[in-house]
């Protein structure tokens, strides 16, 4: 019997084509990432409180990804009009009244009591707690803009927890095939900013292919290498580490626009994770705010430094 073999799709001048996206599968994600952040804690002396409290407060989105009632999906005329309009399906703006994100957000802060944390954060958490619908809605936009003012990053930290634990659950429901790119930079399910980047291996059979991670979704989406997140310019990149070239962390940065986004070779180390080690290598940070450059990933863990 005779076979002819179809080509394959995905492939383009014998190379696979690196999937757009990939949707979070919370449960997994923040216990991994809980994990991760357990393991840099038990590495790094003068940060290792701050990391273990990050530890603790992840584990408890992952108990809470299961344990809350499923997430409505989004309705699929919403998502094929945003398909069609080149939008992301996630309305973000409309989140900030949504009856679904306030009752995560009240069960997220009063599981969190149980956590174990510094005095200064357990007030902020008691802020967060006693605070009205207009406060609520105010650090909830603020979150879902990517904004934390500098005067109020405690209590806006257990919030941004709740609303990644939101964001992914309703991230999940949706099919990532059917994701369509918005411009760089811009996550294809909910429109926010990225937290860092990542060159990984074996990506749907793709190999060094470079992967942003939403800071609030955790959807993963397709950038091009050597490209700046923040403005789109493939001139004037350079990267900068804390020590040698074979950093696996380093600031990509952009003469451009003088902004910065970190980029991991998970490539090199399968173990990086991108908000944990984003918090985990805090002296980059430190190293770039002596530059003119600004940091343009969003960790909201990361706020104040």
């Amino acid at each position: 019997m005779n076979t002819t073999l179809q080509p394959d799709p995905g492939v383009i001048g014998g190379v696979p084509e690196a999937p757009l996206a990939f949707s979070p599968k919370p449960s997994q994600l923040f216990d991994r990432r809980a994990k991760r952040f357990a393991f840099l804690a038990a590495q790094d002396g003068n940060l290792s409180p701050y990391l273990r409290f990050l530890a603790d407060l992840t584990a408890l989105q992952a108990r809470l990804a299961d344990e809350l009632p499923p997430v409505a999906a989004l309705p699929v005329d919403r998502v094929e009009l945003a398909r069609a309009s080149r939008m992301p399906p996630i309305d973000r703006a409309a989140l900030a009244t949504d009856d679904a994100l306030y009752a995560t957000l009240s069960r997220f802060i009063d599981a969190a009591e149980g956590v174990k944390m510094p005095e200064a954060a357990r007030l902020a958490l008691q802020s967060v707690k006693a605070a009205g619908i207009a406060d609520r809605h105010w650090l909830l936009d603020n979150i879902l803009s990517d904004t934390i003012p500098a005067d109020s990053v405690a209590p806006h930290l257990f919030v941004a927890a709740a609303v990644q634990l939101h964001l992914a659950r309703i991230a999940a429901t949706l099919d990532a095939t059917k994701l369509v790119r918005i411009k760089t930079g811009v996550c294809p399910a909910c429109g926010g900013k990225p937290a860092t980047s990542s060159v990984v291996a074996g990506a749907a059979g793709v190999d060094n292919a470079r992967y942003a991670t939403c800071s609030c979704c955790a959807t993963q989406w397709n950038e091009v290498r050597v490209k700046c997140l923040c403005c789109g310019s493939t001139k004037g990149i350079s990267y900068r580490s804390v020590e040698t070239d074979e950093a696996t962390v380093k600031a990509e940065l952009c003469s451009e626009c003088d902004s910065w986004v970190k980029i991991m070779y998970q490539v090199k180390n399968h173990s990086l994770e991108p908000i944990a080690d984003d918090v985990g290598s805090l002296g980059l940070d430190l190293l770039m705010k002596e530059t003119n450059f600004k940091r343009g990933g969003f960790n909201p863990y990361l706020a104040g430094y």
